[in-house]
Protein backbone atom coordinates (compact mmCIF):
# COMPACT_ATOMS: atom_id res chain seq x y z
CA UNK A 1 0.00 0.00 0.00
CA UNK A 2 1.34 3.16 -0.93
CA UNK A 3 2.01 5.98 2.03
CA UNK A 4 -0.11 8.41 3.69
CA UNK A 5 0.63 11.92 2.61
CA UNK A 6 2.13 13.41 5.66
CA UNK A 7 -0.24 16.41 7.14
CA UNK A 8 1.37 19.97 8.08
CA UNK A 9 2.40 19.88 11.66
CA UNK A 10 1.05 22.87 13.89
CA UNK A 11 3.45 24.75 16.24
CA UNK A 12 3.11 23.62 19.54
CA UNK A 13 4.75 25.69 22.52
CA UNK A 14 6.64 23.19 23.99
CA UNK A 15 8.43 21.63 20.83
CA UNK A 16 10.43 23.64 18.94
CA UNK A 17 10.99 23.23 15.22
CA UNK A 18 13.97 21.70 13.82
CA UNK A 19 14.93 24.26 11.86
CA UNK A 20 14.72 26.84 14.62
CA UNK A 21 17.35 23.97 16.59
CA UNK A 22 19.92 23.83 13.80
CA UNK A 23 22.32 25.64 11.69
CA UNK A 24 20.96 26.18 8.12
CA UNK A 25 24.45 26.71 6.50
CA UNK A 26 24.88 22.92 7.81
CA UNK A 27 25.39 20.77 4.49
CA UNK A 28 22.61 18.24 5.29
CA UNK A 29 20.21 21.39 5.43
CA UNK A 30 21.57 22.60 2.33
CA UNK A 31 21.58 19.62 0.42
CA UNK A 32 17.96 18.79 1.80
CA UNK A 33 17.02 21.79 0.06
CA UNK A 34 17.92 21.28 -3.05
CA UNK A 35 16.45 17.98 -3.60
CA UNK A 36 13.66 17.75 -5.08
CA UNK A 37 11.71 15.16 -2.65
CA UNK A 38 7.93 14.98 -4.37
CA UNK A 39 9.98 12.90 -7.16
CA UNK A 40 10.47 9.64 -4.57
CA UNK A 41 6.36 9.76 -4.03
CA UNK A 42 5.97 9.69 -7.33
CA UNK A 43 8.79 7.20 -8.85
CA UNK A 44 8.32 4.63 -5.98
CA UNK A 45 4.60 4.61 -5.93
CA UNK A 46 4.89 2.17 -8.55
CA UNK A 47 5.97 -0.18 -6.12
CA UNK A 48 3.14 -0.61 -4.34
CA UNK A 49 0.45 -1.35 -6.38
CA UNK A 50 -1.55 -2.60 -3.54
CA UNK A 51 -4.38 -0.60 -1.50
CA UNK A 52 -4.66 -2.82 1.16
CA UNK A 53 -2.25 -3.58 3.89
CA UNK A 54 -0.64 -1.21 6.38
CA UNK A 55 0.62 1.99 4.72
CA UNK A 56 4.32 2.54 3.55
CA UNK A 57 6.72 3.77 4.82
CA UNK A 58 7.43 7.82 3.42
CA UNK A 59 9.72 7.47 0.48
CA UNK A 60 11.45 10.75 2.30
CA UNK A 61 12.11 9.01 5.19
CA UNK A 62 13.56 5.87 3.58
CA UNK A 63 15.46 7.77 0.61
CA UNK A 64 16.92 10.34 3.20
CA UNK A 65 18.29 7.14 5.24
CA UNK A 66 19.69 5.17 2.55
CA UNK A 67 21.44 8.49 1.51
CA UNK A 68 22.71 9.24 4.81
CA UNK A 69 23.72 5.34 5.10
CA UNK A 70 25.99 5.30 2.31
CA UNK A 71 27.24 8.55 2.85
CA UNK A 72 28.37 8.00 6.03
CA UNK A 73 28.93 4.40 5.76
CA UNK A 74 26.70 3.26 8.24
CA UNK A 75 24.41 -0.17 8.79
CA UNK A 76 20.83 -0.12 8.63
CA UNK A 77 20.90 -0.06 12.81
CA UNK A 78 23.01 2.57 12.99
CA UNK A 79 21.88 4.92 10.78
CA UNK A 80 18.45 4.69 12.70
CA UNK A 81 20.32 4.73 15.61
CA UNK A 82 22.05 7.91 14.79
CA UNK A 83 19.24 9.70 12.95
CA UNK A 84 17.34 9.43 17.05
CA UNK A 85 20.17 11.55 18.10
CA UNK A 86 20.96 13.96 14.91
CA UNK A 87 18.44 16.80 14.11
CA UNK A 88 20.14 17.28 11.11
CA UNK A 89 19.64 13.89 10.05
CA UNK A 90 16.20 14.35 11.26
CA UNK A 91 15.52 17.50 9.68
CA UNK A 92 16.89 15.75 6.47
CA UNK A 93 14.22 13.17 6.28
CA UNK A 94 11.56 16.17 6.57
CA UNK A 95 10.66 15.92 10.00
CA UNK A 96 9.60 19.31 11.59
CA UNK A 97 9.43 18.61 15.58
CA UNK A 98 12.59 16.11 16.87
CA UNK A 99 11.85 13.15 17.67
CA UNK A 100 12.70 10.62 20.27
CA UNK A 101 11.89 7.67 19.00
CA UNK A 102 13.12 5.17 16.04
CA UNK A 103 11.37 6.04 12.96
CA UNK A 104 11.59 2.65 11.67
CA UNK A 105 12.76 -0.91 12.45
CA UNK A 106 16.50 -1.16 10.81
CA UNK A 107 14.95 -3.86 8.75
CA UNK A 108 12.55 -2.00 6.62
CA UNK A 109 15.45 -0.69 5.19
CA UNK A 110 16.23 -4.04 3.75
CA UNK A 111 12.89 -4.58 2.81
CA UNK A 112 12.38 -0.97 0.66
CA UNK A 113 16.45 -1.85 -0.94
CA UNK A 114 14.63 -5.32 -1.92
CA UNK A 115 11.44 -3.64 -3.35
CA UNK A 116 13.16 -0.83 -5.12
CA UNK A 117 16.17 -2.94 -6.65
CA UNK A 118 19.51 -1.89 -7.85
CA UNK A 119 17.65 0.57 -10.11
CA UNK A 120 16.01 2.37 -7.34
CA UNK A 121 19.18 2.79 -5.78
CA UNK A 122 20.88 4.35 -8.75
CA UNK A 123 17.82 6.45 -9.48
CA UNK A 124 18.53 8.09 -5.46
CA UNK A 125 22.44 8.81 -6.60
CA UNK A 126 21.38 10.25 -9.64
CA UNK A 127 18.54 12.68 -7.76
CA UNK A 128 21.84 13.51 -5.57
CA UNK A 129 24.01 14.69 -8.56
CA UNK A 130 21.09 16.79 -9.67
CA UNK A 131 20.99 18.03 -6.47
CA UNK A 132 24.52 18.53 -6.89
CA UNK A 133 24.50 20.44 -10.32
CA UNK A 134 21.62 22.64 -9.21
CA UNK A 135 24.09 23.89 -6.52
CA UNK A 136 27.17 24.70 -8.99
CA UNK A 137 28.84 21.91 -6.96
CA UNK A 138 29.53 19.54 -9.82
CA UNK A 139 29.95 21.04 -13.77
CA UNK A 140 28.75 19.29 -16.66
CA UNK A 141 32.73 18.19 -17.73
CA UNK A 142 32.41 16.44 -14.37
CA UNK A 143 29.50 14.36 -15.47
CA UNK A 144 31.30 13.52 -18.83
CA UNK A 145 34.03 11.47 -17.15
CA UNK A 146 34.68 9.57 -14.15
CA UNK A 147 37.74 9.26 -12.41
CA UNK A 148 38.40 6.45 -10.43
CA UNK A 149 41.20 6.75 -7.70
CA UNK A 150 42.26 3.54 -6.54
CA UNK A 151 44.77 4.72 -3.89
CA UNK A 152 41.88 4.78 -0.76
CA UNK A 153 40.56 1.72 -2.83
CA UNK A 154 40.58 -0.81 0.27
CA UNK A 155 42.84 -3.80 -0.61
CA UNK A 156 41.47 -7.27 -0.03
CA UNK A 157 45.15 -8.23 1.94
CA UNK A 158 44.83 -10.46 4.52
CA UNK A 159 47.03 -9.70 7.67
CA UNK A 160 49.69 -12.31 9.73
CA UNK A 161 47.18 -11.41 12.40
CA UNK A 162 43.96 -12.57 10.82
CA UNK A 163 42.67 -15.62 11.84
CA UNK A 164 42.34 -16.93 8.54
CA UNK A 165 45.84 -17.32 7.88
CA UNK A 166 46.56 -19.22 11.17
CA UNK A 167 43.59 -21.49 9.71
CA UNK A 168 45.38 -21.78 6.64
CA UNK A 169 48.56 -22.64 7.95
CA UNK A 170 46.96 -24.85 10.50
CA UNK A 171 45.42 -27.00 7.51
CA UNK A 172 49.03 -26.93 5.18
CA UNK A 173 50.73 -28.78 8.58
CA UNK A 174 48.22 -30.89 9.47
CA UNK A 175 48.70 -32.37 5.90
CA UNK A 176 52.49 -31.94 5.84
CA UNK A 177 52.15 -34.40 8.90
CA UNK A 178 49.68 -36.30 7.33
CA UNK A 179 52.23 -36.65 4.39
CA UNK A 180 55.32 -37.84 6.92
CA UNK A 181 53.33 -40.63 8.82
CA UNK A 182 52.96 -38.49 12.11
CA UNK A 183 50.02 -39.69 14.41
CA UNK A 184 48.06 -36.18 15.30
CA UNK A 185 45.68 -36.34 18.59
Amino acid sequence: MKHRPRTEEQDDLLRPRLVDMIDQRHELVKLAALIDWEVFDREWSGFFPSGKGRPATEPRLVAGLLYLQHAYRLSDEAVVARWVENPYYQHFTGETFFQHRPPIDPSSLTRWRGRIGEVGVEWLLTQTIRAGQKSGVIDEDSVRRVAVDTTVMEKAIAHPTDSRLYERARDQLVALAQEAGVELR
